[in-house]
């Protein structure tokens, strides 16, 4: 073999470049999915979000909260047993609690209610600009209450007993010729005056309501089968004056 003849040289192995790093800022291509550009996980609940909102949040829990333990220690000096809190504060006390959240026992009182009594409103409408009025029927507001609250899983609390409170609430700060006795007597006539006229707005009554007048119906709760007791069953009306709008 000629010793100038070169051999055939090994299979060339390509040089191997050294890695180079990416730029640290180097920029986010904007075509780029959503798979390039992962989002952090948002914080659960107030965290999440932004510090505006927090500040809203956290004053309005915070004002809840104040509003709810204020409530709370106005009724607790309205049903505890008389004290100092409670006689230096009372006009406070009865401010609030009257009529909206007035505390009610009769059911642990000595001698149970035995009697359904019904209350019922009519009015006067004027359909037209200067016609003469209408009278509207007696309409038995009592009767509604019930047939709202009949056979409910969740019954109204408002329908079991705000207008039952608020006829209690009249008539224990009138007298027989129903005059009010003192300040509450006229606060009771404007809050049993208010429940009227919101029931008759709910019956969809058409036309301007120039007076109303109420009345309750009351039926003793006749004695069961077994009893020998006598108990008169007819029915009572007290009629209230009428009261122009």
């Amino acid at each position: 073999m000629d010793s100038n003849e070169r051999e055939p040289a090994e299979d060339a192995v390509p040089p191997v470049d050294p890695p180079v790093d990416p730029p640290v800022d180097s920029p986010v291509d904007p075509q780029a999915g959503p798979a390039a550009r992962p989002v952090p996980p948002r914080a659960p609940g107030i965290a999440g979000l932004s510090a505006p909102y927090r500040v809203v949040t956290a004053l309005a829990l915070a004002a809840v909260g104040l509003a709810a333990c204020g409530h709370l220690a106005l009724v607790f000096l309205h049903v505890a047993p008389s004290n100092t809190v409670s006689k230096q504060h009372a006009q406070t006390v009865d401010d609030w609690i009257y009529p909206e959240f007035e505390q009610n026992w009769k059911l642990f009182a000595p001698n149970p209610l035995q009697q359904n009594i019904a209350v019922e409103v009519r009015a006067e409408i004027r359909s037209a600009p200067g016609g003469e009025p209408v009278s509207v029927g007696w309409r038995d507001l009592s009767a509604q209450d019930a047939a709202a609250i009949r056979h409910g899983l969740l019954p109204s609390h408002t329908r079991q007993n705000e207008l039952r409170r608020a006829w209690d609430f009249f008539t224990g700060s009138h007298d027989e010729d129903n005059k009010p006795i003192g300040e509450r007597g006229e606060l009771s006539e404007r809050y049993l005056r208010r429940i009227a006229l919101n029931r008759l707005a709910e019956d969809d009554v058409r036309g301007e309501i120039v007076r109303i007048q109420l009345r309750s119906a009351t039926r003793a709760v006749p004695a069961p089968p077994w009893s020998e007791e006598k108990t008169d069953t007819r029915t009572y009306y007290r009629e209230l004056p009428w009261w122009t709008l």
